[in-house]
């Protein structure tokens, strides 16, 4: 297997500048909303060449950005002119569609896209992709096959073969892209202690394969007794017991197919019709066609529908139409550089680009819900702060659905660090509101004492009484004044001290008080000040054990939304693992009765590997 020496892709698009009004059906006076209507009225391209660079179509882009359904993600793949746009066009439900072509060119360049409604997945999009036929004489450059090859496995969740004729040592010797996958794809950004991918990291997110065998004219029998076209893919991918090379060539091949693909399946089609009429085939009636080639044709996308997966990345993450664009765009950038495209990067690019859209999703939710609830200012302190929790969790809870793979919980960080400056702002907010409006409230209730104050009311004998008796009924009328908020004491008391000069000031123009009198009441008036200031600075004590309490109840919040997450993903994981683990116990079982012994002992110290892993998975312990 050769490297990719940093080879670009190149691939020629017959594509234009497209109006998207011309791909899809909209209701009049509506703009095109593709979570609703994911149907395209024709194909698009979605991966081009320009001026010899690689290059995501953006015209297909914004169709995917658009589409916020789960998608499931057929592609095709074989030699040129052997018809894969027929059998996409068919899953599309239409007869035209992929450009079918006529003659002995390879018709499709790059790789095309079409979308349309899921027909047995309510809310789901089917996503097709036609590529560029493999082996064209007239490219003269196996760089351009391998990379498409590369492209659709990476893309699909389900991935078609599509060949002429029989599954011989020719149609193995065609299929050589899969011998190149691991030269042409890296699952982790570094391999293995030993420097070797473990084919553990393909399996767990290659799609499912499917062999559609064309003009297929052998009878399905294994020393005659009849057979299923699963059983003749399986007896064809048997190894060869032997260590020639002849041996190894034989058997490279079928080793990668058996080791990369979770899951396989065979279809065979009859010639749908005579060959003058082969050309014909986007007019022709299924009445025109052989009968047993439309039944052969039904039962495949029978099966595509009912069978093909939804697009999945590690950890269970469903790729929905904005997700499978970043992948475009992730893969084909580092085709373009030079390098090779790497799922554990691709996901993890996705997942700033997420996680960050997350926070923004989780800030705006807790702005809008604190915005409809919030009455500033609020009574107490307290009832601000039961009031940020709720939120508060609300936007954890929306954070933790929408995001994944946090390397070290920073975006959940950054979340907590605005929700807290959130908090103090709205703190803030709460203080200033509640001070501005008891200032107010002051200004109306003991504005006509202090213009009586300035007539001169009160500078009379017995005239200190009379001012002392109207303050105490204004300052009751003012306590009793609802929703003044947390600061309705301090204000009270500053209020009071500014004026402690003019009290003063009535006090000693007052001839009817003795001197005694007098000092008495001054002394009267310091102690129920100091009374009010440490009445305050409790409330202040109690305020700040309130805003301690809050932040460690925020902490705990963080701590058992992200504990629950790791547990759902930790499950995960672990069900991933024992998908891989159940289909390499069925590879082993093949081995050892095909009784390859190389590959078995390869296979059963991945197998180990595996299961260690798996077993560090369930003591881990998530929070100490």
């Amino acid at each position: 297997m050769s490297p990719s020496s940093g080879n670009k892709m190149t691939l020629f698009c017959k594509t234009g500048n497209f109006n998207l009004s011309h791909l899809f059906p909209c209701r009049p006076g509506n703009t095109l909303n593709m979570a609703s209507d994911s149907h395209m009225l024709a194909p698009v391209c979605l991966i081009e060449n320009t001026g010899g660079q690689l290059v995501a179509n953006q015209e297909a882009l914004e169709i995917l950005s658009a589409n916020k359904n789960p998608l499931v993600v057929v592609a095709i793949v074989g030699l040129y002119r052997t018809g894969k746009s027929y059998l996409m066009n068919k899953l599309a439900g239409k007869n035209k569609g992929f450009s079918l072509g006529a003659s002995v060119q390879s018709h499709t360049k790059g790789i095309w896209m079409w979308c349309v409604p899921h027909p047995k997945k309510p809310n789901h999009t089917l996503v097709l992709l036609d590529t560029e036929g493999l082996g064209d004489v007239e490219k003269g450059d196996n760089q351009n096959d391998s990379w498409i090859f590369a492209l659709a496995i990476l893309l699909s969740s389900t991935f078609v073969y599509n060949s002429m004729g029989t599954i011989n040592q020719q149609a193995m010797d065609q299929l050589h892209y899969v011998t190149e996958l691991s030269d042409r794809i890296r699952a982790k950004s570094s391999p293995n202690a030993d420097g070797i991918e473990d084919s553990a990291d393909f399996v767990s997110f290659f799609p499912d394969f499917v062999w559609a065998l064309r003009d297929f004219s052998l009878e399905l029998e294994a020393n005659g007794i009849p057979i299923t076209a699963d059983e003749y893919l399986e007896n064809s991918l048997k190894l060869k017991q032997g260590t020639t090379q002849s041996d190894q060539n034989f058997n490279l091949p079928r080793l990668c197919i058996r080791k990369f693909f979770p899951k396989k399946k065979c279809f065979i089609f009859d010639r749908p019709t005579q060959r003058k009429k082969l050309g014909q085939l986007e007019t022709l009636h299924d009445s025109d066609l052989d009968s047993e080639f439309v039944q052969q044709a039904a039962a495949f996308c029978s099966y595509i529908f009912s069978n093909s997966k939804t697009k999945t990345l590690s950890g269970g993450i469903r790729v929905n139409g904005p997700r499978l664009e970043n992948l475009v765009l992730t893969y084909v950038n580092a085709i373009s550089s030079g390098t090779l495209p790497c799922m554990e990067n691709a996901v993890l690019a996705l997942a700033q680009i997420e996680n960050a859209a997350a926070v923004q999703k989780a800030i705006a939710h807790y702005d809008q819900a604190m915005s409809q609830k919030l009455q500033l200012p609020t009574e107490t302190l307290q009832e601000l702060l039961d009031l940020h929790r709720a939120c508060e969790k609300e936007a954890i809870e929306l954070f933790m659905s929408s995001s994944f793979k946090d390397v070290d919980n920073l975006f959940q960080k950054d979340l907590g660090a605005q929700l807290e400056k959130k908090r103090d702002d709205f703190c803030k907010q709460n203080l200033q509101a509640s001070t501005n409006h008891c200032s107010d409230l002051l200004e109306d209730i003991f504005g006509p004492l202090e213009e009586a104050v300035k007539q001169g009311v009160y500078s009379k004998p017995g005239g200190y009484r009379l001012f002392i008796q109207k303050m105490q009924e204004l300052k009751r009328k003012y306590l009793q004044e609802p929703r003044k908020g947390i600061q309705a004491d301090e204000v009270l008391q500053e209020y009071l001290k500014s004026k402690e000069s003019m009290t003063d000031a009535i006090l000693q123009t007052d001839q009817t008080l003795t001197e005694k009198e007098k000092e008495i009441e001054v002394e009267r008036v310091k102690a129920e000040s100091a009374q009010a200031a440490t009445k305050i600075l409790e409330e202040m004590q109690i305020k700040n054990q309130q805003m301690m309490e809050q932040k460690e109840r925020s902490y705990q919040e963080h701590v058992r939304q992200l504990t629950e997450k790791m547990e759902r993903d930790r499950a995960q994981l672990l069900e991933e693992q024992e998908r891989t683990l159940a289909l390499k116990l069925q590879e082993q079982a093949r081995l050892l009765k095909e009784g390859i012994q190389n590959e078995n002992k390869r296979l059963h110290n991945e197998i180990q590997n595996l299961q260690k892993n798996m077993e560090k998975q369930r003591k881990i312990c998530l929070i100490s």
